[in-house]
């Protein structure tokens, strides 16, 4: 399908994009293209939602599942768990995957919590693990950040070289910090960033002759432009702050990753229907107008993914 063209019935993506069939508690999504098989991954949290447990004990214990495409994104098959994760004995808990390629390697930040709390308490720190076919992970290290209270790491590359990776910082009343590395081992930080409001869930992408900052501030998404990844200006408007009418779309939007595609871009988020347990993944088409980033996640649209548009789009160079 052409731009502006609209979708037939048949190519219109579904809603629910995609339900985990184990705990039915699939949240903080993030995609990413398999350069050997083609597919595309799906890493997230894998909730335990339907779990009879104490307390909060359902957020935790998860496992980073896996799900892949091998049409585009339009449809979702469940393959497990992501393997190799545990570097310490125990039950552990592990949160909001983010997932890069670099140099012949994938990269995943993932958050880790000791233990399975039935509360919201502990440690929160980002692990750094390799791989080379997205299925077995190898632990790299513990990251040294601005606190022991650190989860959803978002990472782009910068456009003078080298990553950055913006965090939620809870012992910094939940603000946005970021850190700085030249090769995704070694990180400096850099500090607070965005301060305006506690908020978690940063995704960051350039889209539209823009970089932008997507984070969920539980009310529904916030949104920041930025013309260097540097300095960051609020959108008047937050998207995903209302319920939508497609099925299981009846909550507000969360920890969402943006997925551009040349001319086009995509959000990926989840919703807790009703407000359930359960969640669903989602996927909603972005646009700018009058230079605002908007999302009418209501709107039919087709999806299929092209691999080739993504690695130009995603990252520190604006696309033309």
């Amino acid at each position: 399908m052409s731009a502006g063209t609209a979708p037939t019935r048949d190519e219109v993506v579904r809603a629910p994009l995609y339900r985990d069939p184990v705990y039915d508690g699939a949240t903080d999504p993030t995609l990413i293209h398999h350069r050997a098989t083609g597919e595309w991954w799906m890493f997230y949290t894998q909730r335990r939602a339907t779990a009879d447990v104490e307390g909060f004990a359902w957020v935790h214990g998860t496992d980073i599942g896996v799900a892949t495409s091998s049409d585009g994104g339009a449809t979702w098959l469940y393959r497990g768990v992501a393997e190799g994760l545990a570097f310490e004995r125990g039950r552990n808990t592990y949160w909001a995957p983010e997932v890069v390629w670099h140099e012949g390697q994938y990269h995943m930040f993932v958050s880790y919590v000791r233990g399975v709390p039935t509360d919201w308490v502990g440690e929160r720190l980002i692990l750094h693990y390799t791989s080379s076919d997205l299925w077995s992970w190898e632990f790299r290290s513990e990251l040294d950040l601005s606190s022991r209270k650190v989860i959803d790491a978002a990472v782009a590359p910068l456009p003078g070289g080298g990553w950055r990776m913006w965090f939620k910082d809870e012992a910094d009343d939940s603000h946005i910090h970021a850190a700085d590395s030249p090769d995704l081992f070694d990180w400096t930080t850099v500090g607070p960033v965005i301060t305006d409001r506690p908020q978690e869930g940063p995704t960051v992408f350039s889209f539209a002759g823009s970089h932008w900052m997507i984070n969920d501030f539980w009310s529904g998404l916030s949104v920041y432009r930025s013309d260097d990844l540097t300095a960051w200006e609020l959108q008047d408007e937050p998207i995903l702050d209302r319920p939508g009418v497609r099925d299981g779309d009846d909550g507000l939007g969360h920890h969402a990753v943006a997925i551009t595609q040349g001319e086009r871009a995509f959000l990926v988020y989840f919703t807790e229907p009703g407000g359930e347990r359960r969640a669903r993944v989602q996927v909603a088409e972005l646009r700018v107008v009058d230079g605002r980033l908007t999302c009418d996640r209501d709107a039919p649209f087709s999806l299929t993914l092209d691999a080739a548009r993504t690695v130009e789009s995603r990252g520190g160079q604006l696309p033309g």
